[in-house]
């Protein structure tokens, strides 16, 4: 299910960040506030009746509970946001640049704060949520450059007359996040529906519901009007209530293809349009003339972000046999360095994975796969940290499976854990054909120094997001989403503000009306 960080920005991290042996923050932090957010301030729902306990991957502690709201909590949601659209969808497009930037300005500011937040709540490294965050201010400033350009066309007629278009606010939009990148994925659904003149009601995970309440706070600091970006917290039935409410314009929903279908069927009740950007199984192809160096970072880069926990990692790497003994052995290697342990340590490079029943889930996987022939060839074990803090926490050694066939589970089935499959080929005909044997198609990649190979394979992928040399690298200006059962409409670039507004043509007569009456 989600996104994928870019990580250009890296290099520029590691020249200034202070070493850190001990994390003092890891197993503090407690949940006191509430996590709803109304017309401006954090609230209760008034109608919640159901206790949900909020976890801390890295040390598997209870850090609160946090109640899901209602049917009431929903409407009043959606009726403050209604109230706050009339304000908002009426200012220029500069004026809401001028606000969207200064949101960007406090994320900047807050940048520490908000990624150790993201990091006790999501289990990932403090190193990844940083870029994170630098992606969420950097998403706020692109559309805010987008918004004041909204605009339409002219059309001439015959005889003076001419029409013209005009691209228009939808309303209230519901947003439905994922637990891989909850800030990141709050910001990529709530810029450009405010730069194009929208209110949002957001609901997040109920595994990670703690950061977008800050996002509110900082939408509210920046000078957008109170409702304009209101949050709701809750499960399934929340997300029912969001979705069929008649007064909700949009939906726009990252996670779980089943839950997509839901989705889909429950909006579609009131013709609601929908983005949805579901799961992968994404293919990365490996031919024998690449660069073995790049090809296994790239490997690495689309396997163990975020724990293995994104949607568009390239889980099948299809690998040309001439290579296919150099290239394990370097991954397995490389593999086998990975620091695992505290997030909030500056070293760590692999944190602990969303919850405990997905740690089973995925380590279930790696059984399945050993029983149908697949060869572990390193990991795919529970870890236990050295620090006794750690001991409870949901963490697992990267796991790289080799002698794996197409119709195995393990290379059929979306693991979203560290777990990643090599599968030998030998011809790019061959290859293409088992490439897009897949009900998904999210995203793939190649690695190739033959620049004609390269672009004629991304051109038959069957896959929204393609990457030649590189891999998971997704900056904001360029469009993301899938084909198939990855889902369909796209978020960031400008391609997003087409799923954020709609089209009004206006036909203006210059002469006289003529009747055939």
């Amino acid at each position: 299910m989600l996104p994928r960080p870019s990580l250009s920005l890296l290099p520029r991290f590691c020249s200034f960040l202070p070493f850190a042996t001990m994390s003092s923050k890891t197993g503090t932090f407690h949940l006191q506030q509430p996590l709803n957010y109304r017309a401006g301030a954090r609230i209760q729902p008034v109608d919640g009746s159901h206790n949900e306990e909020v976890y801390e991957p890295a040390t598997g502690r209870v850090m609160g509970k946090f109640l899901f709201s209602g049917e009431k909590e929903v409407d009043l949601a959606v009726q403050s946001a209604k109230a706050a659209f009339k304000i908002w969808s009426q200012k220029s497009g500069m004026e809401r640049s001028r606000v969207l930037l200064e949101a960007a300005r406090i994320i900047r500011e807050r940048r520490e704060e908000i990624a150790t937040m993201e990091t006790i709540n999501n289990g990932k490294s403090i190193f990844e949520a940083r870029v994170d965050v630098d992606i969420s201010w950097q998403c706020l400033e692109y559309y805010a450059g987008l918004a004041g350009a909204i605009a339409g066309q002219h059309i001439q007629l015959p005889g003076g007359s001419f029409a013209y278009t005009r691209r228009e606010a939808l309303g209230v939009c519901v947003g439905i996040g994922a637990w891989n990148y909850p800030f990141q994925i709050a910001c990529w659904k709530s810029a450009p529906a405010l730069a194009c003149g929208n209110a949002m009601i957001y609901k997040s995970s109920p595994l990670t519901p703690i950061s977008v309440v800050m996002l509110a706070e900082i939408f509210t600091q920046a000078g957008v009007p109170n409702g304009l970006f209101n949050v709701v917290q809750g499960g399934a039935a929340t997300g029912q209530f969001l979705c069929q409410h008649r007064d909700v314009a949009k939906v726009s929903f990252t996670g779980s293809v089943p839950t997509g279908i839901k989705i889909m069927e429950m909006s579609a009740k009131g013709i609601k349009p929908v983005t949805l950007e579901l799961g992968g199984k994404s293919p990365l192809i490996i031919f024998s003339d690449s660069v073995l160096e790049n090809a296994v970072n790239g490997a690495l880069m689309a396997n163990f972000l975020t724990q293995g926990e994104v949607c568009s990692n390239g889980t099948r790497v299809f690998v040309q046999r001439e290579i296919l003994e150099a290239f394990t052995e370097e991954v397995v290697k490389r593999t086998q360095k990975i620091k695992i342990g505290d997030p909030l340590l500056e070293d760590t490079r692999m944190g602990a994975l969303i919850s405990r029943p997905h740690l089973e889930r995925v380590l279930g996987f790696i059984t399945q796969a050993k029983e149908q022939g697949a060869k572990v060839l390193c990991g795919g074990e529970p870890y236990v940290p050295d620090d006794p803090k750690l001991k409870n926490g949901y963490y697992m050694r990267p796991c790289v499976l080799g002698d794996c066939r197409d119709d195995m589970t393990c290379v059929k089935e979306e693991i979203f854990g560290p777990v990643m499959s090599i599968l030998p080929f030998d011809t790019e005909e061959e290859v293409l054909e088992r490439a897009n044997n897949t009900t998904f198609g999210l995203a793939g990649g190649v690695f190739t120094r033959d620049i004609q190979r390269a672009h004629r394979v991304v051109a038959a992928l069957q896959a929204g997001m393609c990457f030649i040399n590189n891999y998971n690298i997704s900056p904001v200006e360029l469009p993301f989403g899938g084909y198939k059962m990855s889902g369909f409409g796209r978020e960031n670039g400008q391609a997003a503000m087409e799923y954020y507004s709609q089209l009004k043509t206006i036909c203006v007569e210059m002469g006289d009306v003529e009747s055939v009456f």
